[in-house]
């Protein structure tokens, strides 16, 4: 799934070659038109981009502004402006730090080295470091060279495509607070230059633009004729502006709503490159103008039909020569169009969705939960036994609009409950797809409920019926949702002064409930203690009960300097001690970014700080205590995912496989140990079986310095796999995520010594005998019996890796013409349900653990007629072995027979002509031995048919139906195997008796010629 895109440029000269910035998901990179994507802003230190600009004079230079542009409640920021110098391979960070938010690029065609950038600021905080700056040394330094106030920043900035020294510029004034947002202001206005910035004129209402304050705008200069401007103002009312003589007058030529609706969301306006008075406006909708904007038409559908586009637009993009090259960013992703808007194409596999919550059940495999960013609720699998990874196609929907917590029905999966904003929760039946809303009402109270944007509710660990929810109450379900009862007081500061959200909005109304506030945010039972209850508010209140609700103890006032009114989003509760919790806080929405997490043992009376600013980057989303070990603790903060293995004393940034990303969510897979993360841009991620981070939580970091030490592994399931739900053969454009690998997944530690000076020129052959070039795995039984040699070489980096076996025993080389392989061992039948020793050596030093195997649990597959099964197989292979040997016999006594005519020719081909001949009438009759086994060779070209009478075609017909059952042998396969024995049987005893007498003769008649390559 996708989420927002917020900014597209393309190489006009390789318009295959896209970028593609996302409100929080980094920056991407196709070169296929929009077919394969890579993520190249990984490693930075933000994952919020708000402008990208390519310089098209040399398309590898690429400018990149950071934090998104549009300050909506989830907006991301950055942390100033990136170039690369490589197309995105490498970038330099070149300033304007504390700009927060940029939102616009623009690029001096005829001097490079001059940009221009647009900085909208951070919405949260009033701070000087916004509006236009200015390089001429291409990013070294910086000058601020329009500044209105600190509250007004650069909403747009265009360019005159005739005149680089002309710029126009929409300043914004604009405030946003947790509970209130205001857009508009005396700081808002239309800023005009014609001299690069140096100068600078304000356009007002004398110049024919509304009088009053002014609010966002968005600019568009036509390219074909740049006399041609266009401004979509906010004012006391909206409308869309025409300048014919190049900025200077105004008239007003539309003022209805099919201009756009939410300028503070969404207020860009695009002209066509080709034709001035084809004008597109994006916001909720892309609306097309053919007359100059005096009338739009809808361009994209939405609902109602099979061929929507998400809703939300914020990124256009339009190729300067062909405008029927479109491409467009929304909420839900990026589409692109060949044909000027009439067709889209939605790319599928461009992974940027934004999950508030994640959650998982217990089915096989697990189901990953969680809401996104606009783009609803989901269920999905964390893993597919399947082939080709996991798909889109492979996720349900279970409820749509902003997607938030996802709980699973404890009792059956099938069910659970899912959220919209404010509180609209209901029950959804995945199987069918009903939904039932069962949002808590309280008509008895004579006061508003008031449910948060993201509203919170925790499922009773003691009684699946039971279910809490909250607005500024606690409500308290026994019936999963049917009934409500209010458990608690307000739990919120209920401070009225900010309770003011249906006057959100300023020039524009936008009470969409995103300014919600005094209100719960989470709502965390006890695992270990019924009717204990922790809830934590958006306020900065933390409210304990104990008696189920009877009453309540507000604990936040123990925290020693804990800011006034911080969102507290998160409470975790220790499964191993009562009256132990962890408390996340984060207070960016009143411009602190510092990091804020919390932890007591005595229910809140007493609290330790264990995050703060020197210990990670940006403010905390996320903490997770593993249940098993308690030293080990994950962290989630805006710009990604940190570790702790000593109880919250030291922090270290996870990096292996995982993005900078805003972390918000986790939770650890009860039976399978995985680690489960939601990201706020990233979609989810799962990281595999945190035992090897447990151990060394519980053990310590000395098990990094061992030379080789096997972690314990998870149970290893012989699943059964299937072909890929829809087509087999997927290509380049659909998504696959990454898999989890068949058999058992074996963690370990391995540390290959390094080399001194004198030791560097040793050779690879030097390195195999002494061991250090390769490791090895042996599998035995527990009695002790060998069953598996597996060999590998040496990972390329030393520390904690991986390594997988196939759960199969050892087996049989194949029956072949070619020389054997005999430095990797055949890998043969699978094993049986059970446990298994395993031993890792390396370099004379070795590490024993065990591992479970157990059948695929979804299969009804009696111990019985898997043994049956088993026993079949290791019969049948042992009969292999006869005809093998047989097989490598001949194939030994052809080579000997090429060798001795090779050393007759050479020595004199005439006289050993009678022996040559003899050597080949030999050579044939091995081969036509040969031919019994494998069939007779066949080089004509082309698809030859193939040849079924011989015993490896009977060996493999036999095989393969024994394998593939699930019974015990049938009447059928005990017939294929017959079969196959017959066959053997008669190439076995032809073989040994022309062994034993046509090929002795010959060998008695070669020996005589001293030409002898016999061994004794």
């Amino acid at each position: 799934m996708a989420g927002r895109v917020t900014a597209i440029d393309v190489v006009n000269s390789r318009p295959e070659v896209i970028y593609a910035g996302t409100a929080s998901g980094g920056l991407w990179k196709s070169e296929s038109g929009g077919t394969a994507w890579e993520p190249i802003f990984d490693k930075q230190t933000t994952a919020s981009i708000g402008a990208v600009a390519i310089q098209q004079s040399n398309p590898s230079v690429i400018w990149v502004g950071t934090g998104e542009g549009n300050p909506r409640n989830s907006l991301n920021g950055g942390d100033g402006i990136y170039k690369s110098l490589d197309g995105g391979k490498n970038w330099i960070k070149s300033g304007l730090d504390k700009t927060r938010n940029i939102h616009r690029i623009i690029i001096d065609p005829q001097n490079p080295n001059t940009v221009y950038v647009g900085a909208i600021g951070s919405p949260w905080g009033i701070h000087p470091e916004r509006g236009v700056f200015k390089t001429t040394d291409g990013g070294k330094t910086w000058k601020k060279i329009l500044y209105v106030n600190d509250k007004t920043g650069a909403a747009d900035l265009v360019m005159d495509p005739s005149n680089p020294n002309k710029l126009m510029v929409a300043m914004w004034e604009h405030y946003r607070q947790p509970w209130f947002f205001t857009s508009g202001g005396p700081g808002s206005g239309l800023y005009v230059t014609h001299d690069g910035g140096e100068n600078w004129v304000k356009r007002t209402d004398e110049d024919g633009l509304p009088k009053g304050d002014l609010g966002r705008m968005g600019l568009a200069i036509a390219p074909s004729n740049p006399k041609i401007v266009y401004a979509l103002v906010e004012s006391k009312k909206n409308a869309l502006y025409k300048s014919e003589d190049g900025g200077f007058k105004w008239t007003k030529v539309n003022d209805k709503s099919e201009i756009g609706n939410r300028p503070f969301y969404y207020a860009d306006i695009f002209v066509d490159p080709v034709n001035e008075n084809r004008l597109y406006t994006v916001y909720t909708y892309i609306n097309v103008s053919t007359d100059g904007g005096r009338s739009f038409d809808q361009l994209m559908p939405a609902y109602n039909t099979t061929r929507g586009v998400h809703p939300d637009h914020h990124a256009w993009w339009i190729h300067p020569s062909d405008p029927n090259y479109i491409i467009e960013g929304n909420d839900g992703g990026l589409n692109i169009s060949r044909d000027r808007g009439t067709t889209w194409r939605f790319v599928q596999n461009l992974p940027v969705a934004q999950f508030y919550h994640i959650a998982v059940d217990n089915d096989f495999p697990y189901n990953v939960y969680g809401g996104m960013q606009d783009n609803g609720s989901w269920a999905g699998p964390a893993y597919v036994w399947k082939d080709q990874g996991i798909r889109n196609s492979y996720w349900q929907e279970v409820s749509f609009g902003d997607g938030f917590d996802v709980v699973p029905d404890p009792d059956d999966n099938r069910y659970g409950f899912s959220m919209a904003q404010e509180g609209w929760v209901g029950r959804y039946d995945l199987k069918t797809g009903h939904f039932e809303y069962v949002k808590p009402h309280a008509p008895e109270l004579d006061v508003k409920l008031r449910f948060n944007w993201n509203a919170a509710i925790g499922q009773d660990p003691f009684d699946s019926k039971t279910l809490y929810f909250g607005s500024q109450f606690v409500h308290k379900s026994t019936d999963k949702g049917q009934t409500w009862d209010i458990i608690s007081p307000d739990l919120t500061t209920n401070d009225k002064s900010k309770q003011k959200q249906d006057e959100s909005g300023g020039l524009t109304m936008d009470a969409t409930g995103a300014e919600n506030y005094c209100t719960i945010l989470a709502i965390t039972p006890s695992v270990l203690e019924k009717d204990v209850l922790w809830v934590s508010t958006d306020d900065g209140n933390i409210q304990v009960t104990r008696d189920g609700g009877k009453t309540w103890t507000k604990v936040s006032q123990n925290i020693k300097n804990l800011p006034v009114n911080v969102w507290i989003p998160q409470i975790q509760v220790s499964n191993k001690n009562s009256g132990e919790a962890f408390v996340i806080a984060n207070n960016y929405r009143n411009f602190d970014f510092k990091p804020y997490a919390y932890h007591t043992t005595n229910y809140g009376k007493t609290w330790e700080r264990i995050v703060d600013e020197n210990d990670v980057t940006g403010y905390a989303l996320s903490i997770i205590q593993d249940p098993v070990e308690p030293k080990l603790m994950f962290l989630g903060t805006d710009d990604g995912l940190y570790l702790s293995i000593d109880a919250a004393n030291t922090w270290t940034k996870w990096t292996n496989d995982y993005p900078t990303v805003n972390t918000m969510d986790m939770v650890i897979h009860p039976r399978e140990h995985d680690l489960v993360i939601g990201t706020f841009g990233r979609a989810a991620y799962v990281i595999d079986d945190i035992r090897p981070l447990r151990a060394l939580a519980s053990a310590g970091i000395s098990i990094l310095s061992k030379p080789i030490h096997l972690f314990e592994p998870p149970t290893a399931y012989n699943a059964i796999w299937q072909q890929p739900a829809g087509t087999r053969f997927g290509a380049d454009a659909m998504f696959n995520g990454e898999n989890r690998k068949s058999g058992a997944m074996l963690s370990y530690v391995i540390n290959v010594p390094k080399k001194d000076e004198s030791e560097k020129d040793t050779s690879k052959e030097e390195d195999e005998k002494k061991g250090l070039d390769s490791l090895t795995l042996e599998v035995f039984t527990l009695e002790g019996n060998l069953i598996r040699t597996i060999k590998q070489k040496v990972p390329e980096k030393n520390g904690v890796n991986r390594m997988y076996w196939r759960l199969d025993e050892k087996g049989v080389n194949s029956l072949t013409r070619k020389e054997l392989d005999n430095k990797r061992e055949p890998g043969g039948v699978d094993v049986m349900p059970g446990t298994y020793k395993l031993r890792l050596s390396y370099a004379g030093e070795s590490s024993e653990t065990q591992v479970d195997v157990k059948f695929d649990p979804r299969m009804d597959v009696s111990t019985e007629a898997l043994q049956a099964r088993y026993e079949a197989l290791k019969a049948l292979e042992s009969e292999k072995e006869l005809a093998l040997g047989r097989v490598e016999q001949i194939k030994e006594k052809l080579t000997i027979i090429d060798e001795l005519t090779k050393r007759m020719k050479a020595k004199n081909e005439k006289a050993f002509e009678a022996e040559l001949k003899r050597s080949k009438e030999t050579k044939d009759t091995l081969n036509s031995l040969l031919d019994l086994y494998l069939g007779k060779e066949d080089d004509r070209q082309g698809i030859t048919a193939d040849q079924t009478d011989n015993v490896d075609s009977y060996y493999g017909t036999a095989y393969f139906y024994l394998s593939n059952g699930l019974h015990v042998p049938t009447k059928t396969e005990k017939a294929m195997v017959a079969k196959f024995k017959s066959v053997m049987a008669s190439a076995n005893q032809k073989t040994d008796d022309y062994l034993a007498a046509n090929w002795a003769q010959y060998k008695e008649q070669m020996e005589a010629l001293d030409l002898s390559p016999f061994k004794d």
